[in-house]
């Protein structure tokens, strides 16, 4: 599934080439994706103008005139691709947005999680995507002071807690892995003895492996592809994640990189340098 990087990469390549321009049609193939995409979407967006397009942990949010938005989520599959109007479809294409200037988006899903939905600027922060979630790592109040209060009394590991989108939102196994790595925390480490130091460390790490991460233009792995097709390259900076057995790149240690599964998913870590 794209995490945070990936989906603010494709949000910034959309705006480059979608930002104020008409919405001329709007053609659903499919309905019944993750969710039911709602009714009345040609509707409501057909003839009004992107005003914006921004992210939301690890959705798309696609704003138009007079304070509709287009939500969108990739799901574990999902490509949002720029076209040439008139090319022919491709496979799995449910939705095909025209615009101004000959440009088509396409929302391709071959498995069907992700999803599309709509919501109005007003109503927006109460939607029931996002009214649960916790702050953006991104953002500038996002420091240790924040994340140690948000960790402050929990009894699940550190890499459950960063994995709750109700504690920071957007973070997902890849990013969480290279986040505790930078912090030099061990991933068993209790969430709730992350306070002070080690909570500013970490908050730190975080926004460092994203910002690093986004200019990169993400991880792809498997489906995922920018807004132009391209592939990202992050992947190749990896310290520690998909490395089992390998060298630590920051330490001496002769055991190399471990691999441990938690919550039914693989987990990557330094054993000596992380505690």
């Amino acid at each position: 599934m794209p995490e945070l990087p990936e989906v603010e990469t494709i949000a910034r390549g959309l705006t480059a080439r979608l930002l104020g321009k008409r919405l001329l049609s709007f053609k659903l193939n499919r309905r019944d994706l993750r969710n039911p995409v709602p009714p009345g979407l040609k509707a409501k967006l057909e003839g009004r103008r992107v005003t914006a397009i921004t992210r939301r942990a690890k959705y798309i949010l696609f704003h138009f005139e007079g304070g509709g938005v287009l939500i969108a989520h990739l799901g574990m599959s999902g490509r949002l691709v720029l076209a040439d109007a008139g090319n022919a479809p491709a496979p799995h294409d449910h939705a095909v947005l025209g615009f101004e200037g000959g440009v088509e988006l396409r929302f391709n899903d071959a498995r069907r999680f992700g999803l599309l939905d709509y919501a109005t600027e007003n109503d927006l922060a109460a939607h029931k995507l996002f009214r649960h979630l916790g702050p953006e790592p991104l953002a500038p109040e996002f420091d240790g002071v924040l994340l140690a209060k948000l960790l402050k009394g929990k009894k699940t590991s550190i890499k459950a807690a960063l994995l709750d989108q109700r504690v920071v939102a957007g973070l997902g196994n890849i990013y969480v892995s290279e986040s505790l790595y930078g912090a030099a925390l061990s991933p068993r480490r209790l969430a709730r003895t992350v306070q002070g130091e080690r909570a500013i460390q970490l908050a730190q790490a975080i926004r460092d492996v994203l910002a690093r991460a986004i200019a990169a233009g993400g991880s792809s792995l498997r489906d995922y592809v920018q807004a132009s097709g391209e592939l990202g390259y992050f992947q190749h900076h990896w310290s520690v994640y998909g490395k089992e057995g390998e060298r630590c790149p920051r330490c001496d240690c002769s055991i190399g990189i471990k691999r441990i599964v938690q919550g039914g998913r693989s987990t990557f870590y330094c054993a000596k340098r992380q505690r």
